[in-house]
């Protein structure tokens, strides 16, 4: 069982255009959608799709309209009760995929701290994965990513998951400042740049460039580096060595979403047996086929193609961990 934690989960309304966005104008939209959110919610979402075992953690009252939704698309959940309605999100997506965002602030969990940690402790154990992905919101501390990681690995030591983060700003560059072991993460090129510094534009367009930025932030601790690179593709670096895998060419309707199911994509192959190669295939093929569907849809392994993903190995590299 994956078991994915979404301290800032929402509710993701997607409004698709026919036109451009024009500020100032009323516009009609072509179709709208309602999707539960945030990314861990985004990746048990996908991971359900496809029929893997899956438990989404999250705040929020069970008659919420997010925990609403998630049950209603035969994702198992474990909500810690709050008193306040979790965050909208609007998404307006224009012809060519461009996307503008909305989204809100979320709840103030400063109270339910501990509760959320205890939360996540507790179910830990029955997970192969722990996947800890998304923004945090107003009354976590910015090193609650860290506090988490380390809290599980303190009460179950040898027994704890393998963990995932998908995080970005000052919560991930403290999670990797701490020291604390993750057995991956998954930066896209600008959140990459945030931590071990260098240009995102640059990771984009100069894959060597993309590989070491990557193996510095593995040499920061971190086990494996899925990262991202939009319509570019995707990078893999991990013990074994590098890989890179260039995204197919798609029609985008929508990008929200596209790296959480990477991410899942990612998950998918590993827990099917999948090497390093096949794992970073999956992951480029599902994050592909997100982007390809409108609003903020999940694809199943079914709507991927990962035997259309040429994977090339990138220079072996080796690391130092402290």
């Amino acid at each position: 069982m994956i078991l994915t934690v979404t301290p800032n989960p929402s509710l993701d309304r997607t409004i698709e255009l026919t036109d451009e966005l024009r500020r100032g104008e009323v516009q009609r939209a072509a179709r709208t959608t309602d999707e539960p959110g945030g990314k861990g919610v985004n990746v048990s979402r996908a991971l359900a799709a496809s029929g893997a075992e899956t438990v989404a953690l999250l705040p929020g009252l069970l008659d919420d309209p997010v925990l609403t939704a998630l049950r209603q698309r035969g994702v198992p959940t474990v909500n810690l009760p709050i008193e306040q309605r979790l965050r909208a999100n609007v998404t307006v997506t224009e012809p060519g995929g461009t996307t503008t965002k909305i989204n809100e602030v979320g709840p103030d969990l400063g109270a339910h701290v501990e509760a959320l940690t205890g939360l996540v402790v507790e179910h830990a154990p029955l997970a192969s994965w722990l996947v800890l992905a998304g923004s945090l919101p107003p009354g976590l501390p910015v090193t609650w990513l860290a506090d988490v990681v380390g809290a599980v690995r303190a009460a179950h030591g040898d027994a704890a998951p393998r963990i995932a983060v998908d995080s970005s700003g000052a919560p991930f560059a403290a999670l990797v400042a701490s020291g604390v072991r993750v057995d991956l993460v998954k930066p896209n090129a600008e959140e990459l740049a945030e931590v071990v510094g260098g240009d995102a534009d640059t990771y984009e367009r100069d894959l060597d460039a993309a590989v070491a930025g990557a193996q510095r932030l593995r040499e920061l601790g971190v086990g494996a580096v899925l990262l991202t690179l939009g319509s570019v593709g995707a990078v893999l670096v991990d013990d074994s060595g590098a890989w890179f895998a260039a995204a197919p060419r798609i029609v985008p309707l929508s990008t929200v979403g596209a790296g959480d199911s990477s991410l899942s994509g990612w998950l998918l192959a590993e827990q099917a047996g999948a090497g390093p190669a096949g794992r970073l295939a999956q992951a480029v093929a599902s994050g592909a086929a997100a982007a390809a569907l409108p609003g903020s849809i999940v694809p199943s392994l079914d709507q991927t193609s990962p035997d259309d993903i040429d994977v090339v190995p990138m220079a072996p590299v080796a690391v130092g961990h402290r």
